[in-house]
């Protein structure tokens, strides 16, 4: 590989989203008023670090079982605030739905964080019965993709959304600045190098960056497990069909568990 050869435009999503700078009040706000109309217990523990928390929604009746959504940002930015509509689609199949923050970069290195939503999920585990699907996006795909090398109990399936699946070219960026990769580091934490111990299904938006058509195409390879290219949607809408009971998205995070 060419460590000379600066990438950070290749993973650049804003810069080719038009409008790409409202996205995150929009997301924050159906959020906000998402919590507002659903049951929920919000910053519950799951470690005693300040961002070790995570938000539990539950729909009516008994859960069928517990997805967990984990949230992007490059491990730099957001947190479990922005995230809670994307529980709707879940909540209106009768599953619950866990959003988890995290400690950010560089407080925390890649791996550590891993582990800390390992303990997240774990947590969630343990307070809704039935089946496990973890899904993430884009940073929290590639996290949700280390949830399914783990082998961690009752984890049926996960369901990456844009994941960052070899870590070796965030080397070549300039938030390498801030993540502090090292090879040994990306060797372990790349879930394309290792082994899927559950169901899995790849997901991307069609219209994405080349590099994240090629990382989720690489995941699926390497594990031999579906991918879709999602017509139409980019990086960041991607994740909208999270909030549509009937959206193919939702479909390969809990269809047949």
């Amino acid at each position: 590989m060419n460590r000379t050869q600066d990438l950070s435009r290749a993973y650049s999503n804003g810069a080719f989203i038009p409008g790409a700078e409202t996205f995150p009040a929009r997301w924050a706000a159906e959020a906000a008023a998402f919590r507002d109309q659903v049951r929920c217990e919000l910053g519950l523990p799951y470690g005693t670090k300040a961002r070790q928390r995570f938000d539990l929604f539950r729909p009516e009746g008994e859960a069928r079982g517990l997805l967990v959504f984990v949230h992007g940002g490059y491990w730099l930015e957001f947190g479990r605030d922005s995230w809670s509509h994307l529980a709707a689609g879940a909540l209106a199949r009768g599953w619950a739905c866990a959003v988890p923050s995290y400690t950010l970069a560089p407080k925390a290195r890649i791996a550590e964080i891993t582990q800390e939503v390992a303990a997240a999920v774990q947590k969630a585990a343990g307070m809704v019965a039935g089946p496990v699907a973890v899904t993430g996006h884009s940073a929290g795909g590639h996290l949700s993709a280390r949830m399914g090398c783990l082998g961690l109990e009752r984890v049926a399936r996960v369901v990456p959304i844009s994941p960052v699946a070899e870590l070796a070219p965030m080397m070549q960026t300039a938030m390498q600045g801030r993540l502090r990769l090292t090879e040994d580091e990306c060797a372990r934490e790349s879930p394309a190098r290792l082994a899927l111990r559950c169901q899995a299904h790849v997901w991307v938006g069609a219209q994405e960056r080349p590099a994240f058509l090629w990382q989720a195409r690489l995941l699926s390879e390497e594990w031999a497990c579906p991918w879709t290219p999602a017509p139409g949607r980019h990086h960041f809408d991607v994740i909208d069909d999270l909030t549509d009971p009937g959206s193919a998205l939702i479909e390969a995070c809990l269809g047949g568990l």
